[in-house]
């Protein structure tokens, strides 16, 4: 009795559906649109980020849009020689005549139209057009630094760590402290002070050829250069301690093969990491920069914006600087994972 129960407990197992076309099991199953995404890791990546790029914007605007507003006075209220007539036209015309509400949705329509308007304080020229007239300088200016940053921060971090605890470390590497300490615009002063005034080799201060681009470039991109050594030379030590390094030396390979072929690549990797913030800095640092030298680039007319309350002009440039600095942080992401296959991109 206790072996019949038994037999007539005992279930069949499902049959097991074969495999082939067509007989996968409902969870192996995946949408086709997922399908295509997962194959596609950099479009799923650059979807992404363009997303919350769009995000980021929108909340700056915002944040920037009343911040400005919050501060008492307006962009009008020093110019004493215009007729309330006059001023009511104005204002009509920026819309500052209507509801804070209703001004920020007018805004971020024009904004969203690549349309800012014209300045508050430069009525015959747009914001646009006042941007485009300085981004070349204010870029001419940011790639000649960074070349800067890099030729004398990757230089002075190689010799560094080539010549571990010497002299030359010693001396590089307090040099790039001091860099670090030092703001562009203490920099500025001294290179001033020194080749312009002491020795007169270089133009103060305007806009015209190469010279004028020598010491402001210079100045932006030396606390940049110094941060850029001291990575270099962290980067290279961990590099040319690991074991395959040993092994090409044990073949046979000269100090300078090892160093390009082996030690190079990934021991540039921190730098790599730090040129997003590099560029932010750069393009923010330049300007303080501008202003001291008095070149007429974004930053010159940013700072202006400020201080002249020049809503639009101001707006546009926040905008493009956050527009500018994203895009170059989601270029270094993207050149990491060229450099090191092994950082996927998520």
């Amino acid at each position: 009795m206790q072996k019949g129960a038994e037999e007539e407990a005992q279930v069949d197992p499902p049959e097991e559906v074969e495999s082939g076309e067509g007989a996968a099991s409902l969870g192996d199953q995946e949408p086709e649109g997922f399908t295509f995404f997962s194959d596609h890791p950099l479009l799923t990546f650059l979807l992404k980020r363009l997303g919350w790029m769009a995000l980021t914007l929108w909340i700056v605007f915002t944040l920037s849009f009343f911040l400005m507003r919050s501060i008492p006075g307006g962009p009008f209220d020093q110019e004493q020689n215009l007729s309330a007539e006059v001023l009511a036209k104005y204002k009509a015309a920026f819309y500052l005549d209507k509801p804070l509400a209703e001004q920020y949705l007018l805004h971020l329509r024009n904004a969203l139209t690549g349309d800012l308007g014209p300045s508050y304080k430069m009525a015959d020229y747009t914001v646009n057009e006042i941007m485009a007239a300085g981004i070349p300088k204010s870029l001419a200016l940011g790639v000649i630094a960074l070349i800067f940053a890099l030729t004398l921060g990757i230089t002075a971090g190689l010799l560094s760590a080539i010549k571990r605890g010497g002299f030359l470390d010693r001396s590089l590497m307090t040099v790039a402290t001091i860099g670090i300490a030092l703001p562009n615009f203490v920099i500025a002063g001294i290179l001033i002070l020194l080749f312009v005034i002491w020795i007169p080799i270089f133009p103060a201060a305007t806009w015209g050829d190469y010279k004028h681009l020598f010491l402001p470039a210079f100045c932006l991109g030396a606390p940049f250069a110094a941060y850029v050594a001291r990575l270099t030379r962290t980067g290279m030590l961990d590099v040319l301690s690991q074991d395959y390094i040993r092994t090409a030396r044990a073949k046979g390979l000269s100090d300078a093969q090892v160093l390009v072929r082996h030690a190079l690549k990934g021991g540039l990797l921190p730098v790599i990491s730090f040129l997003g913030p590099a560029i932010a800095g750069i393009l923010t640092g330049s300007l303080v920069v501008e202003k001291i030298f008095q070149i007429p680039g974004l930053g010159t007319h940013f700072v202006q914006a400020a201080i002249n309350r020049d809503y639009t002009l101001a707006m546009g440039c926040v905008l493009l600087y956050t527009t500018l600095v994203y895009v170059m942080n989601l270029l270094v992401d993207i050149g990491y994972t060229i450099i090191d296959p092994r950082v996927k991109l998520e």
